[in-house]
């Protein structure tokens, strides 16, 4: 806890679901957390205040990524009240399916612009300002791989973060940041679940060789090895954190 205690994270998209996990997560570990979201305030101090009750630190900073003036602002006022940032977690995305036939401009242009644009956006930032030492992890997916039909554009926006990932781990070389993508799997929060038969939902929890779905609290887990000391030397890497499903 003590190697984490003056460490500050910017957790995007942080509000609920996984993001709200990691958020919980890092704060546990003895971060300063930054829990940004883009629209709605209520679940994000929800979070802040459950993570202060706990002993933890954490605020909350609105901004919605895909606007780069956004970000900047957000970066400014975590180093303005902190005095530096540490750790980026790009966890904000959406997932909207169609087929590449049917996928129209809006669908394509939106998960451009949050899930690719909108973490090149915070990933300028970081590179620019994080204090040596720091660490960058962005999340991906097992899509990556699965490459189920439906989710091309969403697959597309996931393997441009990978490649990113490798790219700004060799362009930091020299300032001991370390830059890393998780991918999880089929992982089980309202965003996933909602809509889905049950009977949809215990298929894809069979897929795995661990025949479950993931947890948010599973996603948490790797983000945390790679942000504290223990993943000091992981570096330009994808840790797909499925189950085995790919």
């Amino acid at each position: 806890m003590s190697e984490n205690s003056n460490k500050v994270a910017i957790v995007t998209g942080a509000s609920r679901g996984i993001g709200a996990a990691i958020a919980e997560r890092l704060a546990r570990n003895g971060m300063t957390v930054v829990i940004n979201y883009a629209g709605s305030v209520g679940p994000a101090e929800e979070l802040a205040a459950l993570i202060e009750k706990a002993g933890g630190k954490a605020l909350t900073a609105q901004a919605d990524v895909s606007d780069p003036a956004a970000v900047a602002r957000m970066f400014d006022a975590v180093e303005a009240a902190f005095g530096g940032i540490d750790v980026l977690v790009n966890n904000a995305g959406i997932m909207k399916l169609a087929t590449i036939a049917d996928g129209d401009d809006t669908l394509v242009d939106s998960e451009i612009a949050i899930n690719l644009k909108g973490s090149l956006n915070t990933m300028r930032e970081a590179a620019r300002r994080l204090r040596d030492g720091g660490r960058i992890i962005n999340l991906s997916s097992s899509v990556v791989g699965l490459y189920q039909p439906t989710y091309g554009v969403y697959a597309a926006t996931k393997a441009a973060i990978e490649a990113v990932t490798h790219v700004l781990s060799k362009e930091l070389r020299g300032r001991n940041i370390t830059v890393n993508a998780v991918a999880p799997g089929p992982t089980a929060t309202a965003l996933f679940l909602d809509g889905k038969p049950q009977a949809v939902i215990d298929q894809l929890a069979k897929l795995a060789p661990l025949e479950r779905l993931g947890q948010p609290e599973d996603i948490a887990s790797a983000v945390a090895f790679l942000a504290g000391p223990d993943g000091s030397w992981i570096n330009g890497q994808i840790l797909r954190s499925n189950g085995g499903i790919v």
